[in-house]
């Protein structure tokens, strides 16, 4: 999913986006009084469950002003009913899938082997084929190579066969409601709104993955906003349905984020022992608000990559090329990354996500 975000994802750095949560306990009063009415402290001394019951609304409370703020921002009074009319309750599905994202509890390599399968492989080459018309124009158009378009594709909704069934509004609902990143989600709840206000798909469509990410490319609202495209020309931007629409959104999502047309992602080295313990010694690590990004070294060119004794896979020296490189570290295997690799990680912000869109794109060539 794409999640800014390397949601998602585009999103989420995600998750789906399509979509990865941060701390579990952030002070839930400080995180609904703000949505909701000012609540008094008692001055008597009270146990601490039934302090912090005064202070928090109700869940019916602080959906009741998440409605008035939706008006206050200009959504139309039907549309806000018809999309919060029928929510009683957070759903606890929702929530215990967020705590559980494959990107964050399986290995770089697990990750990476489970969907660079033999069958995976097969069918992202007969979907090129299949699409390679409406993809060579979308290349051409925004400079990004179609490997990569339909590795995305392939891993957002296994190319278009599955982008999600849970209901938007009702998942972005209750990330909006639970503590680990309300503010984010609220925002993207308003985003869905906006959606709808336009006309851009019926309340009844709006269905996708259960962090709030829609479609085929699998955006969350925000990177919808901001990166759909009407490449098919028909007065929508269906990333539902059409497939020229589809691979411009995702080709639109990276150019947007940097992609450099022309260059590669990255590739994958080899390592040896006393080159990872010179590394660790001397090489620091980059900074960012992408989890990811901090878990990758600085940027080097590639020639001092080589003097500290990274090395192709197979034992030869690395490209005599003018650019510059981060090391990014699994239990087993290495890469060197490029720019174009920062664009990856703003779709999904994950090392695992973006090194198996990266090595599916190499094994379905350009």
């Amino acid at each position: 999913m794409v999640m800014r975000k390397g949601l998602y994802t585009p999103g989420m750095c995600r998750s789906t986006v399509v979509i990865g949560i941060a701390a579990v306990c952030l002070a839930n009063v400080q995180v609904h009084a703000a949505a909701g009415p000012t609540w008094g402290v008692a001055q008597t001394v009270e146990p601490a469950d039934a302090l912090q019951s005064a202070r928090e609304p109700s869940f019916a409370e602080w959906l009741e002003a998440v409605r008035a703020e939706a008006l206050a921002r200009g959504r139309r009074p039907e549309t806000v009913d018809e999309a919060l009319g029928g929510i009683d309750a957070p759903l606890t599905v929702i929530v215990e899938r967020d705590r559980t994202q494959a990107e964050t509890v399986q290995t770089l390599e697990a990750y990476v082997s489970r969907r660079l399968t033999p069958g995976i492989v097969r069918t992202g080459r007969q979907m090129l084929e299949r699409h390679r018309a409406v993809l060579a124009q979308v290349s051409e158009a925004y400079g990004i190579p179609t490997s990569i378009i339909v590795s995305i594709w392939g891993l957002e909704s296994n190319f278009g066969r599955f982008s999600g069934l849970r209901p938007t509004v009702s998942a972005l609902v209750t990330l909006a409601w639970d503590s680990r990143r309300s503010a984010l989600f609220r925002r993207e709840l308003f985003d869905a709104l906006e959606i709808l206000d336009r006309g851009e798909i019926d309340f009844a469509r709006l269905r996708g993955s259960w962090a709030g990410a829609m479609g085929q490319p699998q955006f969350m609202p925000s990177s919808y906003l901001q990166y759909a495209v009407d490449f098919d020309g028909d007065g929508r931007r269906d990333i539902w349905s059409s497939p020229g629409d589809v691979f411009a959104s995702i080709a639109n999502y990276l150019k947007g984020y940097g992609w450099i047309s022309g260059q590669r992602w990255g590739r994958e080295v080899a390592v040896p022992a006393e080159a990872t313990q010179r590394i660790a010694a001397d090489v620091g690590k980059r900074s960012g608000s992408c989890q990811a990004k901090r878990d990758m070294s600085v940027p080097l060119p590639l020639k001092e990559w080589q003097q500290l004794g990274v090395r192709l896979p197979g034992g030869d020296a690395l490209p005599s090329v003018d650019v510059t490189a981060s090391l990014v570290t699994g239990a087993s295997r290495r890469f060197l990354v490029y720019d174009n690799y920062d664009a990856l990680l703003a779709y999904n912000c994950a090392h695992a996500y973006a090194v198996s869109v990266a090595l599916l794109a190499d094994r379905l060539g350009s």
